[in-house]
């Protein structure tokens, strides 16, 4: 079966979590913008957010960088701003910023593991799509928001993290409902543990990965205009043969 295809020409995304090579956020970014999409794409790591972005122009794709910490409003407030400035319009925004922090037991955690798990999952997904929302109404925009497969099978220990990510399901969900009357479409993909070299490098070349390809499908397909486009689902990506 052929990968699917699709075109964003024209669309202005809005990626967060793309400071780093080979991780879940430069393949998103990359794949909107070969599929004609423009790129605002934003990280607390402003150094690694810059060289994504020589590397997307690099390869024809015309993208902008917002580094900064986006659980302060004032960043959230910036990236948005920048679409708008550079680009004029925002279409879709990709709440991928985040990852697991608070691997271990609980009762090892300390109030500041606590608060930065939910933080940089949670707390970025809302404040950049409350940012957002008068730039998506103007467009009839989309919000695909990463919550992760333990939303639905949870797994141990990692307790803080799959709160958090249950969250960003429940958040969805809701916020789905909330912009509905603003024709703003809000969604999430949920993943297994993914092909990057983070993960291999902690897990081995033999563990059951998600496929980065597979990941930015998902997600592309979701930000994808139609007359059947989605809104309020939180949709699994498993390891291929699962």
């Amino acid at each position: 079966m052929s990968a699917p295809t699709f075109d964003f020409g024209g669309k202005v995304v809005l990626v967060t979590g793309v400071g780093r090579a080979g991780q879940i956020g430069n393949a998103v970014a990359l794949a909107f913008g070969q599929a004609g999409a423009r790129i605002v794409a934003c990280d607390l790591n402003a150094v690694g957010v810059a060289e994504r972005v020589r590397e997307f122009a690099a390869l024809g794709v015309d993208a902008r960088p917002v580094a900064g910490d986006l659980t302060q409003r004032d960043v959230a407030d910036l990236a948005v701003e920048t679409a708008l400035r550079h680009f004029g319009r925002l279409d879709v925004v990709v709440n991928l910023a985040g990852g697991l922090t608070t691997y271990g037991p609980l009762e090892r955690l300390t109030v500041a593991d606590i608060d930065r798990e939910l933080a940089i999952n949670l707390k970025t997904t809302v404040l950049v799509s409350q940012a957002a929302i008068t730039a998506l109404a103007a467009t009839r925009g989309c919000i695909v928001n990463f919550a992760s497969i333990a939303y639905f099978e949870p797994q141990s220990p990692m307790a803080v993290y799959v709160a958090a990510k249950a969250a960003v399901a429940g958040f969805t969900r809701s916020l789905a409902l909330e912009l509905a009357e603003r024709k703003i479409r809000v969604n999430a993909v949920a993943p297994g543990m993914t092909r990057t070299s983070d993960n291999v490098a902690a897990a081995g070349e033999k563990a059951s990965y998600v496929e980065l390809g597979d990941v930015t499908a998902g997600v592309m397909a979701l930000a994808a205009d139609g007359p059947d486009a989605p809104t309020g689902q939180i949709r699994p990506i498993a390891p291929r043969g699962a």
